[in-house]
């Protein structure tokens, strides 16, 4: 075969390789972003990711941890409170949106419901299990009556002894975490109609179990895919009212279940928090990896329940008390109520001296998100809170004896999911095999490219040497020949006995 067809060939064929791998580079991040922006877009039309977003298929648990008290009598007298952790009580957490309703202006509108169900094989203990936490009803009623004339203090107190409610509650966790009869309840709401948060039988989490968390209206992402998921209202209000300052009460970032994708390592996770009452704002801390799919962790800032004196920005959520305690009395009808994280951790030392048996530490009480970068997905969730409540002694009301002035933890939980099963796997077919497939194949379309290039000049290369190495018979060194040769009997000459051809200077 002509070997000038062929390093053509070899050439055309490696060029146009290299052209193609060229190409794919630029082009195919950018397919794989459209690809992104298209599935992730809030849309019926979307399948899979809208039938995520409808039914959040992710196993979800709240984990509760209960602050027992261990010395109610000697509280009463003045002494420190001594506490042990009692716990989990695992809940399995089923969300699902309804009354879903597209808007003309690329937002969605809907009422998220939450479900809690028992998982006792998970759990250390049961429901039925007793424990001893203080009485909100009375030790905060009572910090709440404070400033009031003492004969109505008076008169509080009398109402506590009449239905017989202590400043101590010891009941089974089942009745704490989701209601319990009580007279003085029935009397409140009889009487007193929007003193409680609750109508029925009060609990810590009566008003969350069977419940939604408000009309949400967020974009879909059909207009602009950085808005994604971002909250345009919450119960039709686009600002809150609870706090003092314009930017204590902005309603920021999304409903916290999935953010705009294409982050970066300053990109943050904003979020709304019915529960918190105010927006909350996490931060990147480091990168890692989960089954193989790449993710950035973000945690809570130290700044985030700091004092106004500590972070300047917060003092629209005051008064304030120490750091790491966020006051929430105003949207939990005026009781005495802070959130912190578990056993106070990040918040200052001195809470530490005030209540015994309380060891923080970030592996067990730091709240996190994982999160897919590329789509803003989180792959492993962990919210930890705790409720606490401030108590002290209140003259006129018998039942605070002499307890000291403190912030007592009760409670506190840990909302925890992850990505796992076929959705982990779908997840990591789409986001990291297939990206990595086509990264590999336009860097082997190069590969080859150049190696057909290099074979091309290799064969050009080769042929114009074995031509200048080939032996030139001149006129002269033919008639030479033809002389020397020697006739057989028949006169034509063998090759065997033709004489050499020999320079002139040998013959």
């Amino acid at each position: 075969m002509n070997t000038s067809k062929i390093t053509i060939g070899l050439f055309v064929a490696g060029t146009l390789m290299v052209v193609f791998g060229t190409i794919l580079v630029f082009v195919g991040p950018i397919i794989i972003d459209d690809q992104i922006v298209k599935n992730l877009v809030i849309d019926p039309k979307n399948e899979m990711t809208y039938s995520m977003w409808k039914d959040v298929p992710v196993p979800f648990f709240m984990s509760v941890y209960f602050f027992n008290v261990l010395n109610p009598a000697e509280v009463l007298a003045g002494e420190k409170p001594m506490v042990e952790q009692r716990g989990p009580y695992v809940y399995r957490k089923r969300i699902q949106k309804q009354n879903i309703t597209f808007h003309p202006n690329d937002t969605v509108s809907y009422l998220e419901y939450r479900r809690y169900f028992f998982e006792p094989s998970m759990s250390v203990g049961n429901e039925s299990d007793v424990v001893t936490i203080p009485n909100m009803l009375v030790l905060g009623a009572a910090v709440m009556m404070e400033n009031m004339p003492y004969a109505v203090r008076l008169m509080v107190s009398a109402t506590f002894k009449t239905f017989k409610e202590g400043p101590f509650l010891t009941k089974s966790v089942g009745e704490l975490m989701w209601g319990y009869d009580s007279k003085l309840v029935d009397f409140l709401n009889k009487w007193l109609p929007g003193m409680l948060p609750s109508t029925g039988k009060f609990g810590l989490f009566s008003e969350f179990n069977n419940s939604n968390t408000g009309l949400f209206t967020i974009h879909t992402g059909k207009d602009n895919i950085h808005l994604i998921h971002k909250v345009d209202s919450w119960n039709g209000l686009t600002k809150l009212t609870n706090w003092r300052t314009p930017q204590c009460n902005m309603i920021n970032g999304t409903a916290g279940q999935m953010w705009p994708p294409f982050m970066t390592k300053q990109s943050t996770l904003p979020f709304y928090s019915p529960d918190a009452c105010r927006s909350l704002e996490l931060i990147y801390q480091r990168e890692g990896i989960m089954a193989g799919i790449p993710l950035y962790r973000y945690v809570a800032p130290k700044t985030m329940f700091a004092n106004g004196s500590d972070y300047a920005p917060n003092e629209g959520f005051c008064p304030c008390r120490q750091s790491g305690l966020l006051n929430v009395s105003s949207c939990r009808s005026n009781a005495p109520m802070f959130i912190s994280h578990p056993h106070f951790y990040n918040a200052d030392p001195v809470l530490l001296d005030y209540v015994l048996g309380l060891h923080p530490t970030e592996d067990q009480h730091g709240l996190f998100i994982d999160i897919h970068p590329m789509t803003g997905v989180p792959l492993n969730v962990s919210i930890r809170l705790q409720l606490n409540l401030y108590m002290k002694s209140v003259s006129g009301v018998g039942e605070t004896g002499k307890i000291s002035e403190v912030v007592m933890p009760m409670i506190w939980f840990e909302e925890s999911g992850y990505i796992d099963g076929e959705i982990l796997t779908t997840f990591h077919t789409n986001l990291v095999v297939l990206p990595m497939v086509m990264e590999y194949v336009q860097y082997c379309f190069i590969g080859l490219g150049l190696a057909s290039i290099l074979a091309a000049l290799l064969v050009y290369h080769s042929g114009k040497t074995f031509k200048r190495d080939l032996p030139c018979r001149t006129q002269t060194d033919e008639l030479r020949y033809e002389k020397t040769a020697i006739p057989n009997t028949n006169g034509s000459t063998s090759p065997s006995e033709q004489t050499p051809l020999l320079p002139d200077h040998v013959h």
